[in-house]
């Protein structure tokens, strides 16, 4: 049985961070009242003329900036022409030969994905190459009931960043991670929301399959109607397994868009695939070439650390393990409250902190709502916590209790440990006399320990936190059982 190579490329649109719209002052606003943000130009009557958002220019000039883009001297806009209810003009304002961003690539962090294939990445450091960024207006957003569509112009115009790959993605983990590392970036950059659930990042997908050994790509089948990145793996296996189907049945693979139907898990033909020449461009005559030096000039200072950048320098400054640095880079709220929490004292050790925030302050806000932006727990409070851990003031146990607390009600750790008569005593005088009755009552432990089992040392430690109700400093009683037991 042949083998087959199968080829993705994809096209993500990302609504961009502006409060107005691409070419007129209209709002942006999700879950706005349907139809009402709009004016005469962005609903395409006669007269209307198109004025450009500078603030969309330079966010999409700041993402290929952030994705190792060029940017050619002049850009300009162009008219796509197409009818359809979405788009009332009949035609979108997009750019076709000089867009805003040519090249660059997008890197495929591990963490990115999905779960049961982390463990298995074909190619570790792998950065999908990029096409073209351009920039256009988005159309109306179309609601298709059992016998009628609707239609909402809010959306109509909203800034869109189409953001194009080249065909080098070799599977649907692949086209996930990318889905999923271009997310952190554009976030990161504060660029777009990039929330498909709301529909500000969406994604179609260029598949091909062809016979291993054949050099000549197969024809390219578009996936339309994609709404989260675990639609886009599932939709890319159906498609990979149809079209190898096709192949094998010796049937033709034809140029197509299909729509992908997630309720029962298959693509179904929309129509066969229109060739940019059925579009018909042409420059935009309502709008004038833009010089981009001054604007890219502006923009520079602006590049943010990016999720690879930061992962880096928690490993080297902050001593973090790569998978924890990862894990911790990951969301661009998550870093801020890590560094936050690493700044509010220099004295408590930044992997102990690091340890907290993973195995603790994730594992909590993961069963709740909120997220870490609504978490009650600030960075400094734990912080501070990390520290009375550190300063041996309580046990890691108590300190799991005292967490707990504050994750439920807030308040401080210190305050807590009070309540709950966490504060350890730390007194030498007590503790000694706490170890000097223990020994006393147990000479045959005394021997082992001074016939070489060491281990034997931490028998006197428990007894010593069951004498004292958990009070006592265990480390401080391990010395004292040092230095009277081996002198």
């Amino acid at each position: 049985m042949p083998k087959y190579i199968v080829t993705i490329g994809l096209e993500v649109h990302a609504q961009l961070t502006t409060r107005s719209k691409m070419f007129c002052a209209c709002p942006v606003e999700f879950g706005a009242e349907p139809n009402t943000h709009t004016c005469p130009t962005c609903l395409g009557l006669p007269g209307a003329l198109p004025v450009l958002n500078e603030g969309a220019i330079e966010r999409t000039l700041l993402t290929g900036m952030m994705l190792g883009c060029e940017t050619p001297p002049v850009v300009k806009w162009d008219r796509k022409n197409y009818f359809y209810p979405d788009m009332p003009k009949n035609y979108q304002i997009t750019q076709f030969d000089l867009p805003l961003c040519i090249g660059g690539g997008v890197p495929l962090y591990d963490l990115a994905y999905p779960k049961d294939a982390q463990k298995s990445i074909a190619s570790p450091g792998k950065v999908v190459k990029l096409t073209r960024i351009h920039l256009e207006e988005d159309v109306a957003k179309s609601t298709h009931h059992d016998k009628f569509t609707t239609i909402d112009f809010n959306r109509a115009g909203t800034p869109l960043m189409e953001i194009v790959s080249e065909p080098d993605i070799d599977s649907a983990e692949e086209a996930f991670a990318y889905l999923g590392s271009l997310r952190q970036i554009l976030i990161y950059g504060g660029v777009s929301d990039a929330d498909m659930e709301k529909g500000n990042m969406r994604c179609d997908v260029n598949i091909s399959v062809r016979p291993e050994g054949q050099k000549e790509l197969g024809s390219k089948v578009e996936l339309k109607n994609l709404n989260s990145m675990s639609a886009v793996r599932r939709a890319i296996k159906f498609e990979t397994e149809r079209q190898i189907d096709c192949l094998e049945r010796g049937e033709k693979i034809i140029q197509s868009t299909r729509r992908w139907d997630d309720d029962r898990g298959e693509t179904t033909l929309m129509r066969t695939k229109e060739d940019a020449h059925d579009y018909r461009y042409f420059p935009d005559p309502d709008l004038i070439p833009l010089r981009t030096a001054p604007l890219l000039e502006r923009v520079r200072p602006q590049v943010p650390e990016l999720p690879h950048e930061k992962r880096a320098r928690f490993e080297r400054d902050y001593g973090c393990s790569a998978y924890d640095a990862g894990v911790l880079a990951s969301e661009k709220e998550l870093a801020l409250y890590y560094e936050t929490a690493v700044a509010a004292d220099p004295a408590v050790p930044a992997k102990k902190i690091a340890n907290w925030v993973i195995n603790d302050l994730l594992g909590q806000i993961k069963d709740s709502e909120g997220g870490i932006s609504g978490c009650l727990v600030k960075p400094e409070a734990l912080t501070a916590l990390v520290g009375i851990v550190e300063a041996g003031k309580i046990s890691n146990n108590q300190a799991k209790e005292v967490f707990a607390e504050m994750f439920a009600a807030g308040g401080s750790a210190a305050e807590i440990v009070k309540a709950k008569g966490f504060e350890q005593v730390s007194d030498t005088g007590a503790l000694e006399a706490i170890v000097d009755q223990i020994l006393a009552g147990n000479p045959d432990k005394v021997a082992e320990v001074r016939g070489g089992n060491e281990k034997a040392m931490n028998w006197f430690t428990g007894q010593a936190m069951k004498a004292s109700q958990g009070k006592a400093n265990p480390k401080m009683v391990t010395e004292i059982v040092r230095k009277k037991v081996l002198g």
